[in-house]
């Protein structure tokens, strides 16, 4: 059986990746400066993170549409594809998983699988590639889903930001907690769970933070062999020494990319924002792409609300 996979532009996967395994991206839109574009072709992430920077710069992003993904995936069935499964950001974070859900009711439900990553960034593009790779060995639709399914489930995101100004804009924490934490001059290291972003703990220092994200990806890998992934929005030599030391801390490290975040998910975090993706589960053994090399105890906080995190 001929399977297509489908994503939208907050995977971030790398191009070279993308054409490869045949993935298809359906873009989110961002609005900036009085124009709207498609994340990734008309928007890019300096643009996004020149306007943030302004005083009084704002930007904001909506979902692609039911209709943007009826036409994606009636091309991919008319091109010969039996199934499509479509794998997306978290529906707690964005509409675009709902978009494409009522895609599917119209394409038909039995030939268009749409999962939820309850994720982001490469924690949904680690199970896109899951699925992508089932796909590329001849893996029928269920085990395609399957793989992607548990691939998002196995995953932890971790990142940190120069400030909560952006998220709390974006609607991801509450006033409150943004100006706690610019009161108290605090970084703290917020992770996705369960399609919420969360703050899990909160450090004084940019270089205290990274360290922690460093920290935090050794507990997850523990002895196994993983994938990672580096994010980052205007700020590529912080992002660089975080993959540095995750090279050095991972010696079962696999895969590693390193990228810039689009301006979907970078208008909600802020230039300086810097994360880690990793995905601790092993990759069966098959025809998929072959993976680069690798490039070259603080007080808890409370969760963050999740009925401040509206849709888009």
């Amino acid at each position: 059986m001929s399977v297509a996979v489908v994503t939208d532009s907050t995977a971030y996967l790398p191009a070279e990746v993308v054409d490869t395994l045949g993935i298809e991206v359906v873009p989110l839109y961002v609005v900036l400066a009085g124009r709207s574009g498609r994340e990734g072709g008309d928007v890019t992430s300096a643009e996004v993170a020149r306007s943030l920077g302004v005083r009084g710069g704002h930007v904001s992003t909506s979902r692609p549409t039911p209709g943007d993904f009826v036409a994606v995936y009636r091309r991919l069935l008319d091109g010969g594809a039996e199934r499509v499964v479509s794998v997306h950001l978290s529906g707690e974070l964005s509409g675009t998983w709902d978009a494409a859900r009522v895609a599917a009711g119209q394409v038909g439900e039995h030939l268009v699988t749409v999962l939820d990553s309850r994720s982001a960034a490469m924690g949904t593009g680690f199970a896109v590639l899951a699925a992508a790779r089932a796909a590329a060995d001849g893996a029928g639709a269920g085990d395609v889903a399957t793989a992607a399914r548990d691939t998002a489930a196995a995953t932890r995101t971790f990142f940190v930001v120069d400030t909560l100004e952006h998220l709390r804009r974006g609607g991801r924490i509450g006033a409150a907690a943004a100006l706690l934490g610019s009161a108290l001059a605090v970084k703290p290291v917020l992770h996705v769970t369960d399609g919420h972003v969360v703050a899990l703990e909160k450090v004084r220092t940019s270089a205290r933070a990274v360290n922690r994200l460093v920290q935090r990806a050794v507990d997850v890998a523990g002895d196994g062999a993983v994938a990672a992934a580096v994010h980052h929005l205007a700020a590529p030599e912080r992002a660089q020494r975080l993959a540095d030391q995750l090279t050095a801390r991972l010696p079962r490290l696999t895969e590693l990319y390193v990228s810039e975040l689009g301006a979907a998910v970078g208008a909600h975090v802020g230039p300086g924002a810097v994360g880690v993706v990793i995905d601790p589960t092993p990759r069966p053994a098959g025809t998929g792409l072959q993976p680069p090399g690798p490039a070259a105890p603080e007080d808890g906080a409370p969760e963050l609300p999740a009925d401040a995190q509206p849709k888009e």
